[in-house]
């Protein structure tokens, strides 16, 4: 079974709605006359053609109560199979997937009694009850049958008392409890399940009546040393998700005029030893922007095999392969093989941020990756037309997390790729966005624009427990004004469609949908000159992640001119950076007396006692001296190089920051392994004694950070 599958959103759920009709409503006493079962795939109930339905001999009388309720009496059911017969053909179209129904822990306790006497195995699924989860959502509602829920949720529901027509109805009540049951916290199947655990006394009541629980959870934050992924889902290899295309692409870009012929298109791949050639309308030197397409050595070939020697005289571009397919620079290489595998294709041109053709790929030079199971994450996200096929994606990120730290990976390696997949998936969202308002009559985009990603997600250090930071910055137009109004509608739209796939909102309101989040070029840079000019503390309240800001979607000449102006603005002003730091969030230490651990059911938050102060001081002398650098180890190692002292500081810190995502990713996929939310918090009692001491020093370089920022600025 996938290893996490507990870990899957419920937005995107394989799972099966089943329903039984009985003799009795006693499970011990009670013989199932009837089956029915209707698969729900990626979150979609598929209610056509692949259903199961079929009636049951029971074996024995049925009561005329029973009759009374389902309609099914003696002379419908003797012609039927007996139980032992059909439940092989239904546990077959059943398989692994989780339950789900309406008071589902009947249905698992007739299943398992049945069972019992045809001498039949029985393993239970894990299984979730509607009338649990409603409970869970909405705990003081009059009542929770299914045409209680169907009126208060707006739900249509199939045929009463028939069993097919009872999963159909259970199915659509739990795709309307799932965006509720996301709203309260509850996203996965694994936090599903343990919602529906936690109604105590609803499951004892389900108990006393004889009725059966689903399978059981494994406990949490067991084996947070080493995941455990599946052998089937994790075996790709690691490498693909360590590298970037950039590092294997050819470059510079060969490219020809529209115009060249075929024979002087072949001389100069042949001189240049490549493999393929751009072919361009305006090929000034590289990197350029309008490729037309690529013709390849194939391409060639078959022209010449084709035309023969009439071919190589004839315009090149009559043989090349269009439209032209890339990849970004800054993509791993996973990106890539997935995609000449979905496309069929050997070539890919390499873009920067830009837009702008820096490369070429081809799969000559991935052959090194052979195998190309789960690789194929960054395109399913690339291709996703809705929230529901996003969330499907999305739901492949810690499995490739799992690879990487089952290949022994950084941390820092395994955050590059989950940020890469933050922007891979706003991006995309900003596509969908602005297509749905196109198509609904609000008009295209009135300016350019661009979307920026901020924070962790930029400095390419995102963990699996995150939130939205986005903002969007538009060419010209007045707050509120015509400009601002459209993309008010649009930023609301993209929170509201990452929220849904698996990014939830900001808590702090770090989102382009918030005003204070979007703006044109002069709103913002009145906004940067307001925070580091004349601003009080109050106004630099989440401010900081406005200075970790990523290109994302959109205009990226856009991007590229606010962050300049937002560097211009910084540079040298000390004070500003000493205010930024001040109105952070106050740092707590992870060390107490006599260098114990601080932890709380034993476990230590490694975000607020660790990354946090390393953060924020890297930012911050960044900033005063004005030094490039996205990432933490990238701006430590900065200030280090640029003098003033410090130097074996900074680098313990740089040290102690990737030992801290190390543990926090492990931790992390981990308990998601066993159905538990992501957190930033780390059990103690799963370190070795090793573990436990370099933890320990990276606390106490974290917690001197603070007195080291404030002597580093004062020196500034």
């Amino acid at each position: 079974m996938n290893a996490f599958l507990l870990a899957t959103p419920l937005l995107a759920l394989d799972a099966v709605a089943l329903d039984l009709e009985a003799t009795s409503l006693d499970p011990a006493r009670g013989r199932v006359v009837e089956i029915g079962a209707i698969p729900i795939d990626a979150g979609v109930v598929v209610d056509e053609g692949a259903v199961f339905r079929s009636l049951v001999d029971p074996g024995q009388a049925i009561p005329a109560s029973a009759t009374a309720i389902h309609g099914i009496d003696d002379a419908t059911a003797r012609t039927a199979p007996a139980f032992a017969e059909i439940w092989p053909r239904a546990a077959a179209f059943l398989g692994e997937r989780p339950w789900i129904g309406h008071s589902i822990g009947y249905d698992l306790a007739l299943i398992r009694a049945e069972c019992a006497r045809a001498g039949l195995p029985f393993t239970p699924p894990h299984a979730l009850d509607t009338r649990l989860l409603a409970q869970t959502v909405a705990p003081r509602l009059a009542a929770y049958t299914l045409e209680s829920l169907c009126a208060w949720l707006g739900v249509k529901a199939g045929p009463r008392h028939n069993a097919l027509g009872d999963a159909l109805t259970a199915a659509r009540v739990f795709l309307a409890l799932a965006p509720r049951l996301r709203d309260c916290g509850v996203r996965t199947l694994g936090e599903a399940l343990r919602a529906c655990a936690a109604q105590t006394q609803a499951m004892e009541l389900h108990r006393r009546a004889g009725w059966e629980e689903g399978a059981p959870l494994p406990p949490a934050a067991a084996g947070a040393r080493k995941p455990a992924p599946d052998a089937q889902g994790l075996r790709a290899d690691a490498y693909a998700y360590r590298r970037k295309v950039a590092e294997v692409m050819s470059a510079p870009a060969l490219v020809a005029p529209l115009d060249v012929s075929l024979r002087a298109a072949i001389r100069r791949m042949t001189q240049a030893q490549a493999s393929s050639l751009f072919i361009a309308q305006t090929p000034e030197n590289p990197p350029f922007a309008h490729a037309c397409g690529v013709l390849t050595e194939r391409d060639a070939l078959r022209a010449i095999a084709s035309e023969e020697g009439a071919a190589l005289d004839a315009p090149a571009a009559r043989y090349m392969s269009a439209p032209l397919h890339v990849v970004r620079a800054d993509a791993p290489l996973y990106v890539a093989i997935g995609r000449m595998t979905r496309l069929r294709i050997r070539h890919l041109a390499v873009t920067d941020a830009q837009a702008r053709v820096v490369g070429a790929l081809s799969a000559r030079d991935l052959l090194r990756e052979r195998n190309s199971d789960a690789l194929a994450l960054g395109d399913a996200i690339f291709l996703a037309l809705d929230a529901r096929a996003m969330a499907a994606a999305w739901a492949g990120l810690p499995r490739a997390c799992a690879t990487l730290i089952a290949d022994g990976a950084s941390g820092r390696e395994a955050a590059e790729v989950i940020s890469y997949e933050i922007v891979t998936l706003t991006a995309r969202a900003v596509e969908v966005c602005t297509t749905q308002m196109e198509a609904q009559g609000l008009g295209a985009p009135p300016c350019r624009f661009a979307v920026l990603v901020l924070g962790s997600a930029a400095r390419g250090e995102s963990l699996l427990a995150m939130d939205q930071d986005n903002a969007l910055v538009f060419e010209t137009g007045e707050p509120d004004g015509p400009q601002d109004r459209w993309f008010a509608e649009f930023g609301a739209r993209l929170a509201a469609l990452l929220h849904e796939a698996g990014v939830p909102f900001c808590k702090g309101g770090v989102m382009a949908s918030h005003a204070a989040w979007r703006g044109s070029l002069e709103t913002w840079r009145t906004r940067v000159t307001h925070w580091t000019q004349r601003a009080s503390p109050h106004d630099l309240l989440s401010v900081d992640a406005f200075f970790d800001l990523r290109f994302c979607a959109g205009d990226g000449g856009l991007a590229q001119t606010l962050q300049t102006q937002a560097r211009m603005l910084t540079r040298g002003r000390a004070a500003f950076a000493k205010l930024l730091v001040e109105t952070s969030e106050p740092h707590r230490s992870g060390l107490g007396l006599f260098g114990r651990f601080r932890a709380h059911n034993g476990r230590i938050d490694l975000k607020r006692a660790g990354l946090f102060p390393i953060v924020c001081m890297a930012r911050a002398l960044a900033l005063a001296r004005g030094l490039e650098g996205a990432s933490t180890r990238e701006r430590l190692a900065a200030v280090a190089a640029a003098g003033g002292g410090g130097a074996h500081d900074l680098e313990a810190l740089a040290e102690a920051h990737g030992l801290f995502l190390t543990l926090i990713l492990r931790q992390q996929v981990a308990d998601l392994q066993v159905g538990v939310t992501a957190s930033n918090s780390v059990e103690i009692g799963a370190l070795s004694k090793f573990e436990r001491a370099k933890l320990r020093d990276a606390l106490g370089s974290a917690d001197a950070a603070q007195t080291l920022t404030r002597d580093l600025l004062f020196d500034a």
